[in-house]
């Protein structure tokens, strides 16, 4: 029995996630798109799983260059997300004003995104209207250290990210993680946080109750 797709969106959409921005590089050719199908499938090795529509231009440059690198978007930068899931060619231009830098594969690392996850291709899967990558982790980090995995699954050192690309790194606070949740982009902080009454009367806007006399 076939399903409505708005309503299979609809119940998907409920679920919320976080936001990558998904990069690959071949023969000098960098590409990007936004992806929030992503999660990790196995520790031991260290493996991840994307999934990328059928139409997407970034698809022929992934199975070319095997590899791929997963930005993990922070609240602040929503306007990467926006900018790399638009089907125009343009989006390419993207990288002209994303500082980056790369780690093991070569894949762009966007910088200040809160972690990234750096692989290699290992397995692909048709997935309906999606295709399944699998990639085997290499390097993963956050802006202030980089790891390298090797071949065994294990972290073989931990250095300052590099500078490798067109990125200069800059001090880094912590940030939420932006999210997407029923349709549209959402914070943690608004998502999830819901002033108490006690808050709500500390901050003066509750009066206190009259008293029965």
């Amino acid at each position: 029995m076939a399903i409505e797709k708005e309503l299979f969106r609809q119940v998907m959409g409920r679920f919320a996630t976080g936001v990558t921005v998904v990069t690959t590089s071949s023969n000098g050719v960098l590409a990007g798109l936004t992806v929030n199908s992503f999660c990790s499938v196995s520790l031991n090795p260290p493996l991840v799983l994307i999934c990328v529509d059928n139409n997407s231009s970034t698809l022929p440059l992934l199975r070319e260059s095997k590899i791929f690198a997963v930005n993990m978007l922070s609240k602040n930068q929503e306007e990467w997300s926006r900018g790399f899931a638009t089907n125009s060619p343009e989006r390419f231009e993207h990288f002209c004003y994303a500082p980056y830098h790369t780690a093991a594969t070569g894949s762009p690392i966007i910088e200040d995104v809160l972690a990234f996850i750096d692989a290699r291709i290992v397995a692909e899967y048709p997935g309906g209207d999606h295709v399944i990558f699998i990639g085997q982790v290499e390097a993963m980090g956050t802006p202030q250290t980089t790891a390298f995995v090797d071949s065994n699954g294990r972290t073989e050192n931990n250095m300052p990210a590099t500078n490798n690309g067109n990125g200069k790194h800059t001090a880094h606070k912590e940030e939420d993680p932006l999210l997407y949740y029923g349709g549209q982009y959402r914070h943690m902080t608004k998502l999830f946080h819901e002033p108490s009454l006690v808050e709500e009367y500390h901050e003066g806007n509750l009066e206190e109750p009259a008293r029965n006399r």
